[in-house]
């Protein structure tokens, strides 16, 4: 899905977001999950508005931080020989958005993403892509509920 929106639609004086790196707190066993939401959030944001990235807290007029909480991968169909047919990867990240002009955030909740795989083909490479899926719809929601406010 491809998103357009013009600077007239973000508030005025809000030209950049700061996104820091959220930290993986869900024991997932990916050492890169953190790395791979943040280039997802960054490009959402910054490709798709026209925000710039802003290197600090201080910098921005909108922060959008928070922590990855809750990851899974498990079967999630059973073929007729008791083997997991489809494996589902599940990925919860707790957010908050807020523009450093207001005291409270314009949100602070739970976004959750899955993306099933078949475990049989490649299951390092489908774990991967399930995983790199669920983090783009978590990224789509978050980008979503944010310009739904501009």
């Amino acid at each position: 899905m491809k998103y357009s929106f013009t600077g007239a639609s973000i508030p005025p004086g809000v030209n950049s977001i700061y996104i820091p790196f959220f930290p993986d707190r869900s024991r997932s066993g990916l050492g890169d999950l953190s790395d791979r939401l943040n280039r997802i959030l960054i490009d959402r944001f910054i490709n798709q508005s026209k925000l710039q990235l802003a290197g600090s807290e201080e910098e921005a007029d909108a922060i959008l931080d928070g922590f990855i909480s809750g990851y899974s991968n498990r079967p999630f169909s059973i073929g007729g020989n008791e083997q997991a047919n489809q494996n589902q990867v599940q990925i919860s990240v707790n957010a908050r958005f807020i523009y450093t002009q207001n005291e409270n955030p314009e949100w602070d909740k739970s976004f959750n993403g899955s993306f099933t795989f078949d475990p049989t083909d490649d299951p390092i490479t489908g774990e991967q892509t399930a995983a790199d899926e669920a983090l783009e719809q978590i990224a789509n929601t978050m980008f979503n509920d944010a310009v739904s406010n501009w």
